[in-house]
Order: structure tokens, then C-alpha cells, then sequence
């Protein structure tokens, strides 16, 4: 598909990818239109000053015409969209936004992280050391990263695409999973654990979605994957023909004094990521990247600038008493392993964590249970909800009682507004204490930067508490010497 007049149709542009791939194409040369019933910022801020944000909110037929070179579809879209409905009677291309980036890159060498937890760090640690080495790369990630104005780019000459891998569907018309679309040349699973209840009911259905990924990728591949994840480790020992194996586990490490330090053959390297589950995805990282031509010395100098991709263990603040971070993480794998992360780090502060149920799956009551133990990590569990999010999203309504005995504590405490939560935060003694902020959510529209802010200012009372080893975390991130 040449740039020179060629027009494409945005159904549903507000959405995190969507809007990055409309400003992907438009930078490229590509004529873009959009539509969306909702449009929030960044993406309305950013689409207006490409020139591309929808003059009215809501579905206009009028944008679909038979002059459009193609439409993307939206998973946000319904099946039902008079958008749509028009397009298909033009009998005009429709592509899901993964199958439009794969016609993108059908020339260029595919790099796809897949995994249930992990995929967006370690695609943007891979990202972060091709850019320190000025590399020549497009890419697809699902979070900001510090240095890259867009979570998309997709040039005339990069000779390979670097893409975060979802298992989310791809559009009402295409319902698999993202990442199936891409082909990759080389892939990683980083883990596997039950997510997206709503599209993948069963386990067995969302484990498949995995299955196929690597199934389907072409002849003198590669395929890695975290050996320590009993389903991944599964899925890449099944013989694949033409398919090179490489499985992988935590690089190996230390902590000093709230600091992490990678053991390497050339001496100890102090790096800003901290966690089991990050020096999982700092070695796939690393074996990818020397696929690419990086090496190990080259990989350990870039290495020590990454800060991490947005709200992945992002630091909020810190004084001399308390460090504050913040977490994506939603899934029951996700939620356990960055609880362990805060801890492991600083085994002799006190850990606050407060997780949000926000998913369509956290605030299921039949996958609730999946969440047992998760938080056993901390010393303080929070967990906080909003009854009016559970209405909203159709589902019967949740008791604490029946959270409590979801996440195994019956010391949990459990908010339902963001005013009672802020208050319980306020009124804590962070005198050697963490807090760990875990939602993919926003806890009730809560100014997170602004409430670690308040709670950093608060004064502090000197007291002695006794540390108490935590079984659940020391046992599941056992590191391997």
C-alpha cells in the first residue's frame, strides 16, 4: 500500500492504540479520519494537535466512503456500528488494528511479546536498548515510554517491528486474539495465568490462544519462554518443527539497600527495575536482543538507563521514611508478583498495598477466588472497589465478606469510596512504610500523584516493629542461585 492519497478510516480512534497507530500513519503520510462516541485525553489533546481529532463526537456514516483505501476497527466498536454496517456495504477493507499492522509489516523481521504478565516491560526494555544504539526499528507497545513520543511507529524501512503481543480479542469482527495475527519470526511467552474471564471463560480456551501463537509461527523461528511458568514451560517444550527453543529464567541478581544489582561475569551492575518478575523479563529481554545483534556487554551499558514503561513499579515519591510506587496490575499473577517486588526490595519497611478491582474478571465472583494469597506479600492489604463500577458493568454485587474470603485475609481492608480510602492512607504512620498503589483503574478517579504527594508530607512518629518473614512471597519467588 503506497502513502502517496491514501485515506484511512478510524472506527473508534480514542482508544490507547488506536489513537497511537492514527498518529503512526498520519506521521507516515497517510490521510486519517476518525470516530469514536467517547474521547478522552491524552488521546483528544493528542489527536487535536495532529489535526485529526472528529469535529463531533459519536458515529457519522458520512466519514465512510468509497474513496477509503481501508477502515480499522476497534475492539471498542460493537458489531452493530452504523460505521461498520456502511463500510461493509461499500464493500470497503476492514482490518482489526493487529491484521492492518501485520500488512505493515509483512516485509519486516516480527518480534512479538506475548505472556499474561511482563509483556509490556519486556518490550520496552528491547525498545529502550535498540533506540541507546540508535537501531533503525518500528514497534507496538502498550504503555508510554520515556523516551518515545508514540506506543506505535511504523516506518517505510525499518527492517523489524517489535510488538507487544495481546490475547485480548481483536475487533466484534475478528474475535482472537491479537497477537495470532502477527506471525512472528521470533517469540517470547513470559507466563501464562488465567486473565480476560469475560472472552476466555474457560482456562483451557485461554491457555489455547497461547497454543496457537506458537503453532503458528513460520519455518527457522524462535520461540522463548519463561522455564519457571509451569503452563508456558509446557506450551514451548511440545516439539514444533523448524522451531528453535529457548527457554529462560530470572537473571541472576542481588538487592542492597532498597537497590538492585545484576550479577554479571565483569562484576555487579546496579539497575532502576527491581522484582523477581522484572529480572524474568530483563533475561528474555536479553536474549532477544542479542538475536538482534546486542551483545551482553553492549546490553548492560544500555541497561542501566531503563527506568521502566509507565505504571509498571513506577516510583510516585520517596523520602528518607517512604517510597511510593504504582502498578498496572490487575490480574491475580500480576497483583502477586509486584506485592512480592515492593517487599523483596525493602524486607525491612513496613508494605502498604492497595489493589483496585476494576476488571470485568477482578469483579467476577467466580474468578474472584483466583486472587487467594495474592496480597499475603504486604503487611497492610487493601482492597478497594467501586459498587457503582460492578452496576455499571452489569455484574451482581460483591459483599467484603465474600472479598475477604476471596483474597484469604480477614484482616483486609476494603473501601468503596476513594474519600475512605484517601483517609485511611492519610491517617497511617509511614515511619519506615511503603505504599504499593495497584489498579488499572484510577481507585474512583483518585490523583494518585497528588495523594503520594500529601501522604510524603505527613509527619512521621519513630516506632519499632518487628519484621515478620512473609512465607507466601519468599516461597513462590525463590530466587535460584
Amino acid at each position: 500500500m503506497s502513502t502517496k492519497n491514501t485515506n484511512i478510516h478510524f472506527i473508534a480512534v480514542g482508544g490507547a492504540i488506536m489513537h497511537n497507530l492514527a498518529l503512526a500513519l498520519h506521521q507516515k503520510g497517510y490521510h486519517v479520519t476518525g470516530s469514536d462516541d467517547e474521547i478522552y485525553d491524552p488521546a483528544k489533546s493528542r489527536l487535536e494537535s495532529a489535526g485529526i481529532l472528529p469535529k463531533v463526537i459519536g458515529w457519522n456514516i458520512s466519514t465512510i466512503h468509497k474513496n477509503l483505501d481501508a477502515v480499522i476497527l476497534g475492539m471498542h466498536a460493537r458489531k452493530d456500528n452504523p460505521e461498520l454496517a456502511k463500510a461493509i456495504e461499500l464493500g470497503l477493507k476492514v482490518y482489526s488494528f493487529p491484521e492492518y499492522v501485520f500488512e505493515q509489516s509483512k516485509n519486516k523481521q516480527r518480534i512479538v511479546i506475548a505472556g499474561s504478565h511482563g509483556k509490556t516491560s519486556i518490550t520496552s526494555i528491547i525498545l529502550h536498548v535498540l533506540k541507546y544504539y540508535n537501531r533503525n526499528f518500528d514497534y507496538l507497545v502498550g504503555a508510554q515510554i520515556e523516551g518515545f513520543d508514540l506506543m506505535v511507529k511504523l516506518s517505510h524501512d525499518a527492517p523489524i517491528i517489535i510488538l507487544e503481543g495481546d490475547e485480548y480479542l481483536s475487533s466484534a469482527l475478528e474475535m482472537r486474539s491479537k497477537f495470532l495475527f502477527y506471525h512472528p519470526h521470533i517469540a517470547l511467552i513470559s507466563g501464562v495465568a488465567w486473565d480476560h474471564f469475560n472472552v476466555f471463560p474457560k482456562f483451557d480456551d485461554y491457555v489455547k490462544a497461547f497454543d496457537q501463537l506458537a503453532d503458528g509461527m513460520p519455518k527457522a523461528s524462535t520461540l522463548l519462554w519463561d522455564e519457571t511458568d509451569d503452563i508456558a514451560n509446557i506450551i514451548g517444550k511440545q516439539e514444533r518443527a523448524d522451531v528453535t527453543k529457548l527457554p529462560y529464567a530470572a537473571h541472576p541478581y542481588e538487592i542492597k539497600n532498597g537497590k538492585t544489582w545484576l550479577t554479571t561475569n565483569n562484576g555487579a551492575i546496579q539497575v532502576k527495575i527491581f522484582g523477581e518478575h522484572n529480572m524474568k523479563n530483563l533475561k528474555g529481554a536479553m536474549l532477544i536482543l542479542e538475536k538482534l545483534g546486542v551483545n551482553e556487554e553492549m546490553f548492560y551499558e544500555a541497561i542501566q538507563g531503563f527506568s521502566g514503561a509507565a505504571k509498571r513499579l513506577e516510583k510516585l515519591g520517596e523520602n528518607k521514611n517512604t517510597a511510593i510506587y504504582r502498578d498496572f496490575a490487575h490480574a491475580p499473577s500480576k497483583v502477586g508478583a509486584s506485592t512480592a517486588a515492593g517487599k523483596e526490595l525493602y524486607p525491612n519497611r513496613h508494605l502498604v498495598a492497595c489493589y483496585e478491582l476494576h476488571t470485568y474478571s477482578s469483579l467476577n465472583k467466580e474468578f474472584l477466588p483466583h486472587y487467594i494469597e495474592k496480597l499475603d506479600s504486604a503487611d497492610v492489604a487493601v482492597v478497594f472497589y467501586s459498587p457503582h463500577t460492578v452496576e455499571m458493568k452489569k455484574m451482581p454485587a460483591i459483599s467484603k465478606e465474600e472479598i475477604k474470603a476471596a483474597f484469604g485475609k480477614d484482616d483486609l481492608e476494603i473501601f468503596t469510596t476513594k474519600e475512605e480510602l484517601e483517609a485511611f492512607l492519610k491517617a497511617q504512620n509511614w515511619y519506615r512504610s511503603n505504599l504499593l498503589l495497584m489498579s488499572s483503574g484510577t481507585f474512583g478517579g483518585t490523583d494518585l500523584k497528588n495523594l503520594a504527594d500529601q501522604i510524603l508530607a505527613l509527619p512521621v512518629k519513630k516506632v519499632v516493629r518487628a519484621v515478620v518473614k512473609k512465607k507466601s512471597w519468599r516461597g513462590i519467588f525463590k530466587k535460584k542461585k
